[in-house]
């Protein structure tokens, strides 16, 4: 949360750590008791009621009452596409059909294409309001998009699935003029960040965890190239621009099922062999003998924060060495060993460790690493609402 509240006062409000989910719903959804779910949703996570102020220049974090936290969900009409040259998606992406021959169709795609991805770039101020926003878009009678906006400052990955679990209970007992039952959290995402700085101790303490764990990653990553040399076909900005794109892909069967046999053969999880790989592919393309690719890891390293919203994912670097034209296997042995190396000393949270490395700081790239690879193997969990039928819908 700290770097993440940092970078917000370095960029100001901006949408980069926005985590969107949008949900088609089909049929009759009731508007107050969605209202209703997601206030008790709120009220159970702390974090998702946590403003996000400073004092002398340092952050803290303001819980509010749950009574203070109450939001409203804004319920906007789409209106339908009536120009049959309107709708420039492929066919087979569309629910409307042909109405009598006019070329009007039941939902005017292309309106909720743009409206979702205005949603999802909301920019939050952290210091006012709640990190969490929803939006209701309707194109029809039980036609309606839900889109949930998530700061990153407030949850990870992982915490979407505790907060569509959460969400759907609360809405289901809502539904029915019901207060939801769960059971209590164990803990909340204050006593996470109190017992964090419990555990990682000063770093003037030489016996502290935090003390331990720099000398590891210093140890690690003494000497490496602070910049990844890849020929481009254009000059990197002086200021990151954080314009991208996205390549979908699918990996055959086969080829997944040959991969899984490689990976148990030499003791590793799909996740470093994918890292194996993709040094390999950089080498090939000139990015040169010592590789740092960087990572997330979850940080959930007890079972209390399971069901917890909440920020816990860490970075982590992994350096790989290709110097001597090492075969396969014993890259994949490198890989392994550092990678479990890496997750007993994954608690030294990043931005602390850029602190104390202190590498040359530039807005024109990312320091330590320039590459990441995310293994994001988390799913939504079946998202069973009372007369709703419930679809994921790309939010970006």
């Amino acid at each position: 949360q700290q770097r993440l509240w940092f970078l917000h006062q370095f960029e100001g409000p901006s949408a980069t750590y926005n985590i969107p989910l949008a949900l088609r719903l089909t049929g009759p959804l009731n508007t107050d008791a969605l209202t209703a779910a997601l206030g008790d949703v709120i009220a159970r996570h702390e974090s998702l009621r946590t403003l996000f102020d400073a004092t002398e220049g340092q952050p803290f974090q303001h819980i509010l009452p749950p009574d203070q936290a109450l939001t409203d969900i804004p319920l906007t009409d789409i209106p339908p596409a009536t120009d049959p040259n309107h709708n420039h998606l492929d066919s087979s992406d569309l629910n409307g059909t042909d109405l009598a021959g006019t070329g009007e169709t039941e939902v005017g795609e292309d309106e909720i294409v743009v409206a979702v991805a205005e949603t999802a770039g909301y920019r939050f101020d952290l210091a006012h309001e709640i990190p969490l926003r929803a939006t209701v878009f309707r194109s029809g009678p039980d036609q309606h998009v839900l889109v949930l906006v998530l700061h990153h400052i407030a949850g990870d990955g992982w915490s979407m699935a505790p907060l569509i679990e959460d969400l759907t209970h609360a809405y289901t007992a809502r539904r029915t003029g019901e207060e939801p039952h769960w059971q209590p959290l164990p803990v909340h995402y204050a006593d996470y960040t109190l017992w964090q700085h419990h555990l990682l101790g000063e770093t003037t303490d030489p016996d502290s965890l935090i003390a331990t764990q720099y000398r590891y990653w210093h140890h690690q990553l003494d000497g490496a190239p602070e910049l990844t040399p890849l020929p481009t076909d254009r000059p990197r900005p002086k200021v990151a621009s954080y314009h991208g794109n996205t390549i979908d892909f699918t990996i055959p069967a086969h080829l997944h099922h040959r991969l899984d046999q490689l990976a148990r053969t030499h003791g590793i999880t799909m996740s470093m062999l994918t890292q194996s790989a993709l040094a390999v592919l950089l080498h090939k393309h000139g990015a040169g003998d010592d590789l740092c690719i960087g990572g997330p890891i979850a940080g959930r390293t007890d079972t209390a924060l399971t069901d917890l919203i909440g920020f816990f994912v860490n970075t982590w670097v992994l350096r790989v060495d290709l110097t001597g034209h090492p075969r396969f296997d014993q890259i994949l042995d490198q890989v392994r060993d550092k990678a479990l190396a890496a997750y007993t000393h994954q608690d030294l949270p990043f931005e602390l460790l850029v602190e104390l490395l202190n590498p040359t700081r530039t807005t024109a790239y990312h320091p330590l690493f320039q590459i990441c690879l995310a293994w994001q193997n988390n799913t939504l969990p079946t998202i069973d609402l009372p007369d709703l039928q419930a679809t994921a819908l790309p939010a970006l």
